[in-house]
């Protein structure tokens, strides 16, 4: 490529800061590794920041962004388009000019993506209709009943459907910015990144919003916490309630009920859960197969793990893996530490 990719954030008074610096952070991390690896004398990409007049913007935190540009003068020559949430995205949705920007800007980009409640600029601009989309998942109701037209997939960390791309709450901007640039510049550059960034897990799409890592960390109990963190670190194992209790020095009966009243679910949803988010995760890497998968994360069997995700999630594994494995093939990209 011999000219850089621009890469064109929408800005709005009351916008979600985060929203708007991890995805233009993670470019500009992109930026730094190609110099580092001494490919190509320009930036990858040309990173820009745009809103209704050029200017200060100030974010719902209460921090000052600057708009280098107004937007009427860069609806052209867009590669990747971003929109971002915010508390005040509802008053964008309504406000025309942003609209009509959005339209018009969106029919030359390349791609259209939206970061947590950004979805709903896509959505008031008519570019979601009949498409598949995701947001942050305390907008999803609402997301629905305003456009009925799109199928939400409200548990999804990042949804693509052709070249319209949505992700959900917050940070999972940056994940999605990070599948961009494994889409164009391979997995070791995306993978680079995410370290330098020390994000524990680089997600891919179809991870969900929710783990049962996050839910363990919503015990209230010490014994039961121990439990559950030892259960996710060995998904592997039979993970019997008996056994289990006597870890948590409790009989099974008392162990079963206070973690339900802890965690509002049985041991045994839980343990399923979390075999079925660490299934995700290798479904979505190059390397074991379905079968591996299954014995790798204690389901035993093939058979067993597609049952547990077909009740949980609606898919097959091997339907999961199709729609979430990012494509293989690209130049290595030594890490830009």
């Amino acid at each position: 490529m011999t000219e850089s990719r621009r890469i064109t954030m929408l800005a709005f008074p009351d916008v979600q800061i985060l929203d708007v610096t991890g995805p233009l952070e993670v470019f500009a991390m992109a930026n730094r590794g190609m110099a580092e690896a001494g490919l190509g004398h320009l930036p990858r990409y040309a990173i820009e920041l745009v809103a209704a007049e050029a200017g200060p913007i100030r974010s719902s935190g209460g921090l000052t962004l600057v708009a280098e540009h107004a937007m009427a003068g860069r609806r052209d020559g867009i590669d990747t388009m971003l929109l971002p949430g915010g508390s005040g995205v509802h008053a964008a949705c309504a406000d025309l000019a942003v609209l009509n920007w959005v339209r018009a800007a969106a029919a030359g980009a390349r791609r259209v993506c939206s970061v947590c409640t950004g979805t709903f600029l896509l959505a008031a601009a008519g570019l979601l209709d009949g498409r598949r989309a995701t947001t942050h998942w305390r907008s999803a109701a609402l997301l629905a009943e305003r456009y009925p037209g799109i199928r939400i997939e409200a548990d999804a960390i990042a949804v693509k459907d052709g070249p319209i791309y949505s992700s959900a709450g917050v940070t999972a901007g940056m994940d999605l910015a990070l599948s961009l640039v494994e889409e164009d510049l391979g997995p070791a550059m995306a993978q680079a990144i995410a370290r330098n960034l020390v994000l524990y897990l680089r997600r891919p799409g179809g991870q969900s919003q929710f783990s049962a890592a996050l839910a363990a960390q919503a015990a209230r109990t010490d014994p039961i916490r121990a439990v559950q963190a030892w259960i996710l670190a060995n998904l592997e194992k039979p993970l019997r309630v008996p056994d289990l209790a006597e870890r948590a020095a409790m009989s099974p009966r008392n162990f079963a009920r206070i973690f339900a009243a802890e965690m509002g679910q049985p041991p045994g949803h839980f343990i399923e859960r979390a075999r079925i988010d660490a299934a995700r995760r290798l479904l979505s890497e190059p390397g074991d197969g379905i079968d591996r998968i299954a014995t790798r994360v204690g389901f035993g069997g093939a058979e067993t793990m597609r049952r547990a995700f077909l009740r949980q999630l609606g898919i097959s594994p091997a339907d999961y893996r199709a729609r979430f494995r990012p494509a293989a093939g690209h130049a290595t990209i030594p890490p830009c530490s």
